[in-house]
């Protein structure tokens, strides 16, 4: 696995949080003023991603378009993540979160935080309330296996995106649920929700949503962050489903998910699912025995192993 150098990541997050700063944004330093000490994860597997805390700003009173205003604003093909809860849907675009990685939304009375991780490529759903208390979070500008740590501005305490968990501070061990989510085209999410909002580019911030700054490193196969655990069965940007139920995981790799002209079942820590995959959108979702969906991730192969070193890997025998 060949890794991007740091100086070159940094310059695209520096143009990224620090041109353009909000007033919440602090200057970088080495942790960015986080307690690391004494956490789950040592304190030298912390990356710094080059922008402050909250150089990356999180939106915190995000804004939709609907109806026929929405087609101004977004074409077929353009990757979304989309969210449907609580009979409400919505659709968030991949350019919009590239700069800012996190949305603090709501979903009728239901608050979610929409997370993405760009080197990852990791848009993951979580209830914000957890252990009964209502969180609030932001970007904090630091990096653990190439993956994205948020922060919950209550107690300040790290959280790992693809661990779901707190990492450091007063929450750590706390886990956050993750909500079902489709990363796939805005044509697809469309014809599946037609009622859907899209989130506006009407952010409150300065930037050209139109040119991704992650366009090189997605066509590339380079790996900008060392991960603690690589795995070379495929190439590090093979694009998989991850699912995981408790301590139990698997990868099904999309090239294999094309083949399929029928629902997959698979097995997971003794647990009959079911996966269904539409070809044209690129999206899986996945259903127990007793037809509740569970979440499941698109994610990089690279990212996915790390995290999960003792993965399955769905390699079909036909």
């Amino acid at each position: 696995m060949r890794y991007f150098p740091l100086p070159a990541l940094v310059a695209i997050l520096l143009c990224l949080g620090l041109n353009t700063a909000t007033k919440a944004a602090e200057p970088p330093s080495f942790f960015n003023g986080f307690e690391v000490e004494n956490g789950l994860i040592a304190t030298n597997e912390i990356d710094h991603g080059g922008p402050g805390r909250d150089g990356i700003p999180a939106l915190d009173k995000p804004l939709f378009y609907e109806g026929g205003e929405r087609g101004k604003h977004i074409k077929p093909g353009d990757q979304i993540l989309g969210v449907s809860y609580n009979g409400i849907a919505k659709a968030y675009p991949i350019s919009i979160l590239d700069y800012h990685e996190i949305v603090n939304d709501t979903f009728g009375d239901t608050p979610l935080t929409v997370t993405f991780c760009p080197l990852c490529g990791t848009g993951m759903v979580f209830y914000a309330e957890v252990d009964n208390q209502l969180l609030n979070f932001g970007v904090s500008g630091l990096i653990y296996n190439s993956d994205m740590l948020l922060y919950d501005r209550n107690t300040q305490s790290l959280w790992s995106q693809i661990m779901k968990k707190a990492v450091t501070g007063p929450l750590k061990g706390s886990e956050l649920t993750q909500v079902p989510a489709q990363y796939t085209s805005w044509k697809h999410w469309l014809q599946q929700h037609p009622e859907t909002l899209l989130l506006s580019s009407d952010t409150g911030h300065t930037r050209n949503y139109d040119a991704s700054p992650y366009y090189d490193y997605r066509r590339l196969p380079f790996v900008s962050f060392a991960t603690l655990n690589q795995d070379t069965r495929m190439p590090a940007k093979t694009w998989v489903v991850g699912i995981t139920l408790g301590d139990d995981a698997i990868a099904l790799p999309f090239t294999e998910l094309d083949k399929l002209d029928k629902p997959l079942a698979i097995s997971l820590g003794g647990s009959p699912l079911e996966l269904q995959w539409d070809k044209e959108g690129a999206v899986a979702r996945v259903f127990d025995s007793s037809g509740t969906e569970i979440p499941s991730t698109a994610v990089y192969w690279f990212a996915w192993i790390a995290f999960h070193p003792a993965s399955q890997l769905y390699q079909p025998t036909d």
